[in-house]
């Protein structure tokens, strides 16, 4: 039997002191992440951190472009945020990251907006988005 392996790019980030104090901060998202990742037998690869960073483009981040660098050479095919505004407030990049994701046979779990773009539904996926996304950091 050759079962399918879910290695795991934990994805945290915070662009201000408020996002914190509201439950946001790096420590609390990553315990829960890793909760999940063990819930679902993902084994983890590594947490990425990107602190006191706007998610208003993907080029400025070290962490999240060292994440898709990894995903590209294979060594996790599946990328966990807490929420989508974690990873993007962009449309567009959000389209071209889901398009990146297909490439690379990766997945883009979040935890609290219950995205998951390894589900059937993955086609419609980023036209159901928009109203998760703000122009907001």
């Amino acid at each position: 039997m050759n079962e399918e392996r879910k290695v795991a790019g934990i994805y945290i980030r915070v662009s201000t002191e408020d996002q914190a104090r509201e439950g946001f901060s790096l420590g609390e998202q990553e315990e829960k992440l890793k909760a999940l990742c063990k819930y679902k037998d993902y084994k983890i690869y590594k947490v990425y951190k990107d602190a006191g960073i706007s998610a208003k483009d993907m080029a400025n981040r070290p962490a999240f472009q060292q994440m898709l660098e990894d995903m590209k050479a294979g060594k996790i095919n599946y990328i966990v945020a807490y929420k989508l505004d974690r990873v993007t407030r962009s449309v567009r990049d959000l389209e071209v990251l889901i398009s990146e994701l297909e490439k690379h046979n990766c997945y883009l779990i979040c935890d609290r907006d219950d995205v998951n773009t390894s589900s059937a539904n993955r086609k419609i996926f980023c036209k159901n988005v928009n109203s998760s996304l703000t122009t907001r950091n």
